[in-house]
């Protein structure tokens, strides 16, 4: 196969991109079946490239190192796969929900730039084009975010950019610091030892692949954007797209751009940042009454788990990060896409207005449970695998805490989905709601495609275990470790698994409590944790936004500028418009006493100037 072929996942977007948005909105069927078309030709050519797997383009660019080099290996051609898998269930959803929007040109061309960008960055072998395609997705972040026409959308989408522009910022310096250090941008050719200045660079890497997966603090415009923006943009971009790219750059810089050693200080920056990722944000989604903001700190709670197990810098915690990268993509965008399934018919997502809808949607409903139980950890689907392989990483790094975080965060996991569930589908018929049908196909076949998936990579995890995940780890692990996870006792017959399903049981005894307590109203099921003593304070802070830094920094920037206007700018112009105009008001005023049209007086201002000169001009000479 021609190398030339690797422009393909990037020309061919990116030309639909712009077509999309040219083309008339009146004209609805072109639009909708070329989109659905486009997008898959690229499954195809994903699966073509996927078995091809090692191809390399480099086209000499801007000179001093800077090429337009794109690789093709086994790890990028898996994530390029993935992306357009996700990319073809998105479209078709779209097709149904978005095609009487007013912005739908718009919407379909900033999809497939996106997809461009995304394909380019993960193809990119150089860092300069990796930072051209990941900073492109800034653009389509921003759009995307604002076709929501929400009152706030717009402020959302600013948010959005400002905090993924300052991680992309730490990107590039890290990249300089990278450049100076090893002498080249070549990606596959650098190998440093994080050591030195080399720990800023590696620091400065991290804030750009965690921030765009969504960990925190970086995740503060997700919630947001859940409630502003389209559904299929959160099912497109921070469940799925973000996420894959993310870690994936994530694990290449822990693997390949530098040699990250379990034990080690930024094996345990990572792993406290993932713990913490898991439980805070958990623990905002089991109070939210909103499906749509619910599923997003679940996005942001998932990563955690991706962090961590790529953290502890050992192969199952390593390779259960990355299968978890993967099992998220495909259940958190069937779970956003059950909530759009449901806003679609109801037109609302807000938990206490729904219930009872299983017996009108059951196609959505039992999507959206298989998913909300591979998201939980629940034996045998996809979840469960993954998530066991972090805990087992977690236990081998020798720190219990993370595993409990994890566990914690598991137990949190379930009982959200529990009243997520319960609200929505199963609990008692809710009279807000005028009766409804099920969603159109293409709606619902995108759902039930990835409940399936959620299944068969739990069910069959082998498969996507040996031929996705274990050749991503072959020759970067230490001698003597083994990187066949194929025969792992991963099953419900071992004690990581046993405190796992006890967490599960924790859980449902959790949310029952709640249930009754809040007087059989699902969505109240989680107000005992709500109103916890000690906690409520810390959630009314929370909602308050006190712990949002994006938040924070406004509201510091409105003082300094307050400040600033009150010492500076209202002196100054005090000082210019007062002092100033009075003393020329004065200076004049006593000049146009002195020129008073009288000859003689003139006369004897100019004599007086003269010798005044004179005198000057003499005492210059002495």
């Amino acid at each position: 196969m021609t190398p030339n072929l690797l422009y393909l996942p990037i020309l061919l977007p990116a030309l639909l991109a712009a077509f999309f948005l040219a083309l008339p909105s009146r004209v609805k069927l072109v639009r909708e079946v070329l989109a659905t078309a486009g997008a898959a030709v690229l499954v195809a050519y994903g699966f073509v490239f996927f078995f091809v797997k090692n191809l390399e383009l480099s086209v000499p660019w801007l000179g001093m190192g800077i090429d337009f080099d794109l690789r093709l290996y086994h790890f990028s051609s898996f994530i390029l796969l993935a992306l357009a898998g996700i990319l073809f269930l998105i479209v078709l959803f779209s097709t149904v929900k978005m095609k009487d929007d007013p912005r739908v040109r718009e919407y379909y061309a900033y999809v497939f730039l996106a997809a461009a960008m995304a394909n380019g960055a993960v193809l990119a072998d150089n860092f300069v084009p990796l930072v051209f395609f990941w900073e492109g997705l800034l653009v389509t972040m921003y759009g995307l975010i604002t076709i929501g026409g929400k009152g706030t959308s717009n402020r959302t989408a600013v948010k959005a950019f400002i905090i993924s522009g300052f991680c992309d910022f730490c990107m590039i310096l890290g990249i300089g610091i990278i450049w100076s250090i090893s002498g080249t941008l070549k990606m596959s050719a650098v190998s440093i030892r994080p050591e030195g200045i080399a720990v800023l660079a590696f620091i400065m890497m991290i804030v750009g692949a965690i921030g765009k997966a969504g960990a925190m603090p970086f995740h503060t415009w997700i919630p947001d954007a859940g409630v502003d923006a389209p559904v299929t943009f959160m099912a497109f971009m921070p469940a799925a797209f973000e996420k894959l790219l993310g870690i994936y750059f994530l694990a290449r810089i822990t693997l390949d751009l530098f040699k990250l050693e379990k034990g080690s200080g930024l094996s345990l920056l990572l792993m406290i940042i993932g713990a913490a990722t898991i439980v805070l944000a958990v623990m905002m989604a089991l109070v939210q009454k909103d499906l749509k903001r619910l599923l997003s700190y679940h996005a942001v709670s998932q990563v955690g788990y991706m962090i961590l197990g790529v953290g502890t810098a050992i192969p199952i915690g390593i390779a259960g990060g990355i299968f978890h990268m993967i099992n998220n993509a495909i259940y958190k965008c069937g779970l956003f896409l059950s909530a759009g399934s449901v806003e679609h018919r109801t037109g609302t997502t807000e938990l206490k207005k729904l219930g009872g809808l299983a017996r009108e949607m059951p196609l959505t409903a039992a999507g959206f449970t298989v998913c909300a139980l591979a998201i939980s950890g629940v034996w045998p689907l996809n979840g469960f695998i993954s998530k066991e392989m972090v805990f087992h990483g977690a236990l081998e790094s020798g720190y219990i805490v993370f595993a409990i975080a994890a566990w914690v965060g598991a137990i949190f996991t379930f009982a959200s989905f529990l009243k997520a569930g319960h609200s929505v589908f199963f609990g008692e018929r809710s009279k807000e709601v005028a009766s409804v049908k099920e969603s159109p196909a293409p709606i619902v076949i995108p759902i039930l495609v990835l409940a399936l998936l959620s299944i068969a990579f739990g069910v069959f995890n082998k498969l996507p275990l040996a031929n996705f995940i274990q050749p991503i780890l072959e020759g970067r692990v230490e001698a003597g470790e083994s990187i066949d996870f194929t025969t792992h006792a991963l099953s419900v017959f071992n004690p990581v698994a046993g405190i796992s399903i006890l967490c599960l049981l924790i859980a449902f005894g959790l949310h029952a409590y709640g249930w009754k307590k809040g007087g059989k109203k699902p969505f109240l099921a989680s107000e005992p944790v709500h109103k916890f003593p000690g906690l409520r304070q810390t959630y009314d802070l929370a909602e308050a936004r006190v712990f949002d830094l994006y938040e924070q920094g406004v509201k510091f920037l409105k003082g300094l500028s307050f400040v600033l206007f009150k010492a500076f700018d209202r002196p100054i112009d005090f000082f210019f418009e007062k002092i100033v105009t009075a003393a020329g008001r004065r200076f004049t005023g006593i000049l146009s006493k002195a020129h008073n049209g009288q000859y003689a007086n003139y006369l004897a201002w100019s004599i007086g100037g003269l010798v005044v000169a004179a005198s000057i001009i003499t005492l210059l000479l002495k």
